[in-house]
Protein backbone atom coordinates (compact mmCIF):
# COMPACT_ATOMS: atom_id res chain seq x y z
CA UNK A 1 0.00 0.00 0.00
CA UNK A 2 1.30 3.48 -0.80
CA UNK A 3 0.26 5.06 2.50
CA UNK A 4 -2.78 6.87 1.09
CA UNK A 5 -5.64 6.96 3.55
CA UNK A 6 -8.82 5.74 1.88
CA UNK A 7 -12.16 7.22 2.72
CA UNK A 8 -14.86 4.61 3.26
CA UNK A 9 -17.31 7.29 2.11
CA UNK A 10 -16.05 6.98 -1.49
CA UNK A 11 -15.79 3.21 -1.41
CA UNK A 12 -19.51 2.99 -0.63
CA UNK A 13 -20.53 5.56 -3.27
CA UNK A 14 -22.19 4.11 -6.36
CA UNK A 15 -21.94 6.22 -9.50
CA UNK A 16 -24.72 6.03 -12.05
CA UNK A 17 -24.34 6.28 -15.81
CA UNK A 18 -26.74 8.97 -17.07
CA UNK A 19 -27.82 10.24 -20.45
CA UNK A 20 -26.29 13.65 -21.16
CA UNK A 21 -27.49 15.01 -24.50
CA UNK A 22 -26.73 12.38 -27.14
CA UNK A 23 -24.06 10.77 -24.96
CA UNK A 24 -23.83 9.10 -21.58
CA UNK A 25 -21.69 10.16 -18.67
CA UNK A 26 -20.98 9.75 -14.98
CA UNK A 27 -21.54 12.57 -12.51
CA UNK A 28 -18.73 12.72 -9.94
CA UNK A 29 -19.43 14.11 -6.47
CA UNK A 30 -17.66 17.40 -5.71
CA UNK A 31 -15.81 15.77 -2.79
CA UNK A 32 -14.30 13.22 -5.17
CA UNK A 33 -13.33 15.96 -7.62
CA UNK A 34 -11.63 17.84 -4.79
CA UNK A 35 -9.79 14.70 -3.69
CA UNK A 36 -8.55 14.12 -7.25
CA UNK A 37 -7.73 17.84 -7.57
CA UNK A 38 -9.98 18.10 -10.66
CA UNK A 39 -12.35 20.78 -11.84
CA UNK A 40 -14.80 21.11 -14.72
CA UNK A 41 -12.98 20.72 -18.04
CA UNK A 42 -10.00 18.81 -16.62
CA UNK A 43 -9.12 15.39 -17.96
CA UNK A 44 -8.57 12.23 -15.97
CA UNK A 45 -7.66 8.77 -17.10
CA UNK A 46 -9.15 5.41 -16.20
CA UNK A 47 -6.33 2.91 -15.71
CA UNK A 48 -7.28 -0.77 -15.73
CA UNK A 49 -5.58 -2.69 -12.94
CA UNK A 50 -4.35 -6.31 -13.17
CA UNK A 51 -7.28 -7.44 -11.01
CA UNK A 52 -9.78 -5.93 -13.47
CA UNK A 53 -10.64 -2.89 -11.35
CA UNK A 54 -10.24 0.69 -12.57
CA UNK A 55 -8.12 3.43 -11.04
CA UNK A 56 -8.91 7.05 -11.84
CA UNK A 57 -5.87 9.26 -12.22
CA UNK A 58 -5.35 12.87 -13.29
CA UNK A 59 -2.05 11.72 -14.84
CA UNK A 60 -1.80 10.17 -18.29
CA UNK A 61 -0.01 6.82 -17.85
CA UNK A 62 1.08 6.76 -21.52
CA UNK A 63 2.72 10.17 -21.15
CA UNK A 64 4.47 9.06 -17.96
CA UNK A 65 5.88 5.98 -19.75
CA UNK A 66 7.02 8.12 -22.69
CA UNK A 67 8.81 10.52 -20.32
CA UNK A 68 10.50 7.58 -18.58
CA UNK A 69 11.88 6.36 -21.93
CA UNK A 70 13.00 9.90 -22.84
CA UNK A 71 14.86 10.25 -19.54
CA UNK A 72 16.69 6.96 -20.15
CA UNK A 73 17.70 8.05 -23.66
CA UNK A 74 18.87 11.47 -22.43
CA UNK A 75 20.91 9.81 -19.69
CA UNK A 76 22.45 7.27 -22.07
CA UNK A 77 23.43 9.93 -24.62
CA UNK A 78 24.19 12.77 -22.19
CA UNK A 79 27.74 13.23 -23.53
CA UNK A 80 26.45 13.50 -27.10
CA UNK A 81 23.77 16.01 -26.08
CA UNK A 82 26.34 18.04 -24.14
CA UNK A 83 28.64 18.16 -27.18
CA UNK A 84 25.75 19.20 -29.43
CA UNK A 85 24.77 21.95 -27.00
CA UNK A 86 28.18 23.66 -27.32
Amino acid sequence: MNGTVRSPKFEATALQIRKIGNSVGVILPKELLARLNLKEGDKFYPVEQPDGSLRLSPFNPKHARTMEIARKVMHEYRDTFAALAK
